[in-house]
């Protein structure tokens, strides 16, 4: 292999690193922009939170860096221990007086002036597991129904950890996820549609058997029932919308973020972002998420057709966990779906969401610089 060919390899693609610097850079003004006021009342500095996110961002960086060096050979070999760490963390956060409870749930474990969301964690290790599962029972899977017992069964325990938070949110899209692998690595159509179909149900149970859940169905469909109580959040979310128009108020001159959209810094961050940059903003950042979603879907495609099945699941799987994530944000800040407490990917603030995040990054990109020195070694030598 000569020398430009090695630097090439050893180069991250940037048709990866390209649109997630994009979103990074667009988060951090995000964040800058909306949490300005609530930080300057709440903490008296108006960069509280992003000196945080600079932070968060920095520690996401270091891991990032390290975790692109491990060979995808580790992640296989060790997929199950980050199961059982997982279970063990999930567990951690329900035990009162360990877990530190906010608005009603208990969902976040303090360690030292940071906190972890055990939950973020949960969403790549069962990622990394039912990769390595879906490698070792390849022909179960797509021809027998028993193939995707033992994943569904994993995946019910970690949505029963999750449902006791609660954080119905993250059960939806590890749900989705896991689904979404199975049917990619094979699966039959109709053993997929019939697990989908039972967990529909049993997640309309649930919405049905709990209040809250009932209430903000309800205001979804209808927010202006409760324009002050269940409805107040989405009404505030397509108010800011509605201002935002095609090109924008301009950054910063958001009137939303002044204490009428509340966590305008996490959950509804692209609320703020779609008030102050308009339909064009918001357009442009729908298609950054399509350019890296679509991206690592081909990793994944290159990574299956050169013999690589492990890379090319976990790849699968952290596209539909970034996909998945921002459709369900967007989805409910525009009102498409009911509310749920999930973060916008590389934007909301949040350190969990973001350091796990540039992980997932990391691995996908190690799998892409594996493929391009494959590619270049087999060019070489023939």
């Amino acid at each position: 292999m000569s020398v430009v060919a090695a630097q090439r390899s050893s180069t991250p693609d940037p048709l990866l690193i390209g649109p997630a610097l994009a979103l990074i850079s667009v988060g951090l003004v995000a964040i800058a922009s909306a949490s300005i006021e609530y930080g300057d009342w709440h903490f008296s500095n108006p960069w509280h939170h992003s000196i945080r996110h600079g932070i968060y961002l920095g520690i996401a960086t270091v891991t990032a860096l390290i975790v692109y060096r491990v060979p995808l050979e580790v992640w296989q070999r060790t997929s199950g221990a980050w199961l059982l760490l997982a279970f063990v963390l999930l567990l951690l956060v329900l035990v009162p007086g360990i877990g530190r409870n906010v608005n009603g749930s208990q969902r976040w474990l303090p360690i030292g002036p940071l906190t972890l969301q055990p939950s973020e964690i949960a969403k790549f290790a069962l990622v990394l597991y039912v990769s390595g599962f879906l490698v070792r029972h390849a022909e179960l899977v797509r021809t027998h129904w028993q193939g995707l017992a033992k994943p569904v069964f994993v995946l019910a325990l970690v949505a029963f950890l999750l449902l006791l938070e609660p954080d119905f949110g993250a059960t939806v899209i590890c749900a989705g996820t896991i689904f979404g692998m199975l049917f990619l690595a094979g699966a039959r159509l109709h053993y997929v549609v019939m697990l989908i179909t039972v967990a529909v149900g049993a997640l309309a149970l649930m919405v049905f058997s709990a209040p809250y859940r009932l209430a903000r169905l309800t205001a979804y469909t209808d927010p202006w029932q409760d324009p002050y109580g269940s409805g107040f959040q989405l009404i505030q979310s397509l108010i800011a919308f509605g201002r935002g128009e095609w090109i924008g108020v301009g950054l910063g001159n958001s009137i939303q973020k002044l204490f009428y959209l509340p966590e305008a810094h996490t959950d509804f961050v692209f609320s703020i972002w779609a008030e102050e940059t308009g339909l064009v903003g918001s357009v442009s950042l729908i298609l950054l998420y399509c350019l890296l979603v679509g991206r690592i879907l081909q990793v994944g495609w290159r990574s299956e057709q050169q013999g690589q099945p492990f890379a090319g699941y976990v790849c699968y799987g952290v596209a539909l966990i970034f996909s998945g994530q921002a459709f369900v944000n967007m989805g409910v800040s525009s009102g498409l779906l009911p509310t749920k407490g999930l973060t916008l990917p590389f934007i909301s603030y949040g350190g969990s969401s973001l350091i796990v995040s540039f992980v997932m990054l990391a691995v996908v990109l190690r799998v892409e610089q594996v493929l391009r020195v494959a590619s270049a070694g087999k060019r070489a030598s023939s």
